[in-house]
């Protein structure tokens, strides 16, 4: 055996141990959990709930960090670029698989440079309109958008959310003309719409009902597969003749590339754990969630496939970082 395949192999076996050793130390300090969104959201929602499970299993704080902007971007770079050493975590939801195409100049590669720790649950979202615009549901908006090409609008949280793609998916299968107005989060486009700037919009069930309840707007379709028990009386696009239409959100939990498989693992169970409980399930139903739980291996496969699922609505839509 030559020196430099038994300096290789002594380096693997000293490497090998020093991850055993880390692992099993592991956590003997309090863990941060990098939140790519403002306070209050569906990420942050996600992060903090399954986030304190962990932190009790654990026996160590889990610390949250809200760190916004640039599409989850720049939180998600914190994650990337920390020490694979079990004491960073961060949620990312589906804009994370639209940004591996939609910003071609990412500080980080999105298949390579993380590892993908558990899917915590997915969301169908909600249209809504203004009380006042003359379409109460699917059918009558596609025909009021048709003799007005270009003239409706349509509010989304930002560029390339789950909201913005879901509505250009809408507008390619459908065949309408919609003009976009990209806000910074559900908070401002919500308002628009009630207050009659905004005709529509689409986003996660739990924000927007209240605002529907209260006579604020009006509901016009879910895009999950069958009606959910937040909004029951909301009928999905299939019903009202565009079928096949599912889309929605989803949060999962990350961690830089390179963390041992044992702390994988365990943060993995955990978290799956904590969202088979049925208080936590029925907790996020109420809001429009469905709890997931998914092993490593699930979830980057399902990234995977979210990253070309979305690859194909942005290319042909056009649709570009603003």
């Amino acid at each position: 055996m030559s020196r430099l395949v038994r300096a290789i192999s002594a380096l693997v076996i000293v490497l090998a141990s020093a991850s055993g050793a880390l692992a099993q130390n592991w956590p003997n300090r309090p863990i941060r959990m990098v939140v790519p969104y403002t306070p209050g959201g569906y990420t942050d929602l996600m992060a903090r709930l399954v986030g304190q499970k962990i932190s009790d299993a654990l026996g160590q704080p889990v610390i949250f960090e809200n760190k916004p902007g640039a599409n989850a971007i720049i939180g998600t770079d914190v994650v990337a670029k920390a020490a694979p050493d079990g004491y960073t975590f961060g949620t990312v939801i589906a804009a994370h698989a639209v940004n591996a195409t939609l910003n071609p100049k990412l500080p980080y590669d999105t298949q390579k440079d993380l590892t993908y720790v558990s899917l915590m649950s997915s969301a169908p979202l909600i249209m809504i309109a203004h009380p006042s615009l003359p379409a109460n549901n699917i059918k009558e908006l596609i025909a009021l958008a048709k003799a007005k090409p270009g003239e409706l609008n349509f509010a989304s949280s930002g560029v390339g959310a789950a909201a913005h793609l879901t509505m250009e998916m809408f507008k390619s299968r459908t065949g309408i003309d919609m003009q976009h107005i990209p806000y910074k989060g559900t908070a401002g486009a919500l308002q628009d719409i009630v207050g009659g700037r905004i005709n529509v919009m689409f986003d996660i069930v739990g924000p927007l009902m209240p605002q529907v309840r209260s006579g604020n707007a009006k509901a016009i379709a879910v895009t999950a597969k069958e009606r959910i028990p937040a909004a029951p009386d909301v009928p999905t696009m299939a019903e009202q003749g565009v079928p096949d239409f599912v889309s929605g959100t989803w949060a999962g939990i990350i961690a830089p590339a390179g963390l041992p498989k044992e702390i994988v693992e365990r943060v993995s169970a955990e978290a799956k754990k904590a969202l088979a409980d049925p208080a936590m399930k029925e907790k996020l139903a109420e809001q429009g969630i469905v709890a997931v739980g998914s092993t490593p291996e699930e979830f980057r496969v399902f990234v995977d496939e979210e990253i070309l699922r979305w690859r194909k609505v942005i290319t042909d839509a056009n649709i570009k970082m603003e």
